[in-house]
């Protein structure tokens, strides 16, 4: 299993991810009490984004499991961008 870096870059309906990030925080907390989860959150700026740093066995396998994230089924996240990471300073993740 290898990390990956998953940048979203979210559309500008604001309005629309307010509605839906609850399911989208439930979605992505049931893959962090998975494990497969390890680091979410928000990127500054406009129209803004997110970094998500999964666990898993290759990219596409990352691609597949995020199409379940409410956002990317509500055509609130306009690019996804996933990239092997492999870090090499800092706190070891579990």
């Amino acid at each position: 299993m290898s990390l990956y870096a998953v940048r979203y870059d979210y559309s500008d309906q604001s309005a629309a991810r307010d509605e839906h990030r609850p399911a989208h925080r439930a979605f992505l907390g049931s893959l962090a009490t998975d494990g497969v989860l390890k680091l979410s959150g928000p990127l500054a700026g406009e129209p803004g984004g997110a970094l998500i740093v999964l666990e898993a066995g290759d990219a596409a396998a990352v691609r597949t499991l995020l199409l379940d994230d409410p956002f990317q089924q509500q055509g609130l996240v306009e690019h996804v961008d996933v990239r092997e990471w492999s870090p090499v300073l800092g706190t070891r993740l579990p």
